[in-house]
């Protein structure tokens, strides 16, 4: 058994072991080799989505009354990291996207109602859930934003547009995130509301090609007049705010775990790299300047990993991690910039040649500084909390 399963057992049960395992598994069985498709398909499959339910792998964080695990942040951590070493990094995103920050908006503040409707079928993979926050005008600032929910007799009326949605084209149920008192301060004025693709008055606009996270599909959402039945509300009215802020900090840790499978999973596969490319009369790895290079790159990924880890144990046991949250963000990403960059200079002309894994790993991971707060959003998290 290598080491990390070792670390995650002993501080939690061996579930959490055989689930590091699973997806492993699944990784290498699956992923690796359908990746270049759903990376030219640009979208990853309702069929698939089915395929990591029938696993138990899309109920993990939420309650076993709806065909959940209820294993925590720990292995919402662990799924994380291991399925972000696939290297077609798209895949994670649009299954953590709806395991982790969309899902997890029914599964902690919906209805009983609403759990009954929606939880299963997310589980199963029958359902594709999305979040829609960003707007063209607002992004990390959340107070900003400027869709707008208009209540009538029959329940709401919608109208704005969500940007950078992603799950959107192909996603079935979307939370959004809109404003519902515009004399209130916007803290007091949000709400949050479970819209169905049907949606009379909704448009799914696509948007224009990624950088990265190619096998991920994002689209924008317009809503026109968008008719809502009283039911759709999530949370209490005027407290979404608040919901996005909650879920803001089991997303940006599962972020950081993600930063932490793709930046290991660069440094296994430059490591091997280099021992095996010859240069200069014997290997790369021979030469001090390089091997001391990746070493301290893979320290400092560690180090990542280790706040990680302990920031999923405090938000295991309910404590107060708005600050240790923003840390593992910042870090985890900032730290994957330099690993990936100093791991695709030593691949040479191969890691820039389009399908090379450390060149996906490379062109995807420059989203993580970006997407669930930018770097500098969470510095100032930390710096409130300093």
């Amino acid at each position: 058994m290598n080491a990390d399963v070792r670390v995650v057992q002993s501080f939690e049960d061996a579930r959490i072991a055989a689930l590091r395992l699973k997806v492993r598994d699944y990784v290498r069985d699956v992923v690796m080799i359908n990746g270049d498709q759903w990376e030219a398909d640009g979208a990853i499959s309702h069929e698939e989505f089915r395929r990591l339910g029938a696993m138990g792998l899309l109920g993990l964080p939420h309650p076993i009354e709806f065909g959940g695990a209820d294993l925590g942040p720990i292995a919402s951590v662990v799924f994380a990291e291991e399925i972000s070493r696939c290297t077609y990094s798209g895949l994670p995103e649009a299954v953590l996207i709806h395991t982790d920050m969309a899902s997890t908006h029914i599964a902690c503040r919906g209805t009983h109602e609403q759990k009954q409707r929606y939880l299963p079928g997310m589980i199963r993979g029958d359902l594709i859930c999305s979040v829609a926050i960003t707007e063209p005008g607002a992004g990390s600032d959340v107070a900003g934003l400027a869709t707008t929910a208009c209540r009538i007799p029959e329940g709401w009326v919608l109208n704005g547009v969500k940007s950078y949605v992603t799950n959107a084209l192909h996603g079935d149920v979307f939370v959004v995130a809109a404003r519902t008192d515009p004399d209130a301060k916007s803290s007091r004025a949000i709400s949050l509301f479970a819209v169905e693709r049907n949606c009379p008055g909704l448009t799914i606009r696509a948007m224009a090609p990624k950088h990265g996270m190619l096998s991920s599909d994002i689209a924008d959402l317009v809503f026109k007049d968008a008719m809502l039945p009283a039911s759709s509300l999530v949370g209490e009215e005027n407290k979404g705010f608040y919901g996005v802020m909650e879920n803001f900090q089991n997303e940006r840790l599962i972020l950081g775990a993600m930063c932490l499978g793709m930046g290991l999973q660069a440094l296994d596969l430059t490591i091997s790299y280099l021992k095996s490319r010859q240069a200069f009369g014997g290997v790369l790895w021979d030469r001090q300047a390089i091997r001391h290079r990746i070493a301290f790159l893979y320290a400092r990924m560690r180090a990542v990993g280790t706040l990680v880890y302990e920031t999923a144990q405090r938000c295991a046991r309910g404590e107060e991690c708005v600050r240790e949250v923003s840390m593992v963000k910042a870090l985890a990403g900032e730290t994957l910039q330099d690993v990936v960059r100093g791991c695709l200079q030593v691949h040479g002309g191969y890691g820039y040649m389009h399908g090379a894994a450390i060149e996906r790993l490379g062109r995807d991971a420059r989203l993580m500084t970006i997407g669930g707060g930018a770097t500098e959003v969470m510095l100032d998290e930390v710096a409130k909390r300093l």
